[in-house]
């Protein structure tokens, strides 16, 4: 099953992971070093929620943040 919201349609993004290496110059180092970027993965909070559809109560797939804009009625 997909890992994405039914009602937004939010899903997995890619992204980079950023190594950072050394003190700032702002704290008083030498400066960072950025290292080699590599794809990183980021994953929408979803979780499953039972509300009403036409009557019938069903299991959906939800992100958080539909939840917290009251699109979804939970039961």
């Amino acid at each position: 099953m997909a890992r994405r919201c039914d009602i937004c349609g939010k899903g997995t993004m890619f992204g980079n992971n950023v190594p950072r290496k050394g003190q700032p110059k702002k704290q008083g180092g030498a400066g960072q070093h950025i290292g080699v970027r590599t794809l990183r993965t980021f994953k929408a909070n979803i979780v499953n929620v039972k509300t009403s559809l036409n009557g019938t109560v069903q299991t959906i797939k939800v992100c958080t943040s539909c939840l917290k804009a009251n699109k979804v009625q939970k039961v």
